[in-house]
């Protein structure tokens, strides 16, 4: 698992909990906010966007991550997910997959509740055996 700083660790959980007050999630009323830190140091932040059409919604996981790609970072140290619940959520299973695209096995995901209890795991732990792009490698 990568080493985070504290200093790190404190950013990513304060700006996951600051992202929720972005979530547009007027039918399950379930912010998710999430904060992905770039192995370069930049942070990008993602909330959940719900759709009246349910399968049309989108994670607060696959939002940082897509805007940090589309911003050119590959490169990844941690993500932190914060909810408005007890205990802490995980990602969900399409989110799961999306990260490993980008992580390794030990990847550390933060994830903390609503009132910023934390429980950390790795993307090994959260997806094992899971397909990737080592998979096309012949």
């Amino acid at each position: 698992m990568a080493t985070l700083t504290a200093r790190e660790i404190e950013l990513l959980s304060s700006k996951a909990n600051s992202a929720k007050e972005a979530a547009y999630c007027p039918y399950s009323k379930f912010r998710v906010g999430a904060a992905l830190l770039t192995e370069s140091g930049e942070y990008f932040t993602g909330a959940n966007v719900e759709n009246a059409s349910y399968p049309v919604g989108t994670c607060a996981e696959r939002v940082a991550f897509g805007t940090a790609v589309v911003a050119g970072h590959r490169q990844f140290k941690a993500i932190a997910v914060a909810t408005d619940i007890s205990p802490p959520a995980s990602p969900c299973g399409m989110c799961r997959q999306f990260m490993s695209e980008f992580t390794s096995r030990l990847f550390p995901v933060y994830m903390y509740d609503k009132d910023m209890n934390c429980s950390v795991i790795t993307m090994g732990e959260l997806l094992p055996n899971s397909f990737g792009p080592e998979d096309f490698r012949h």
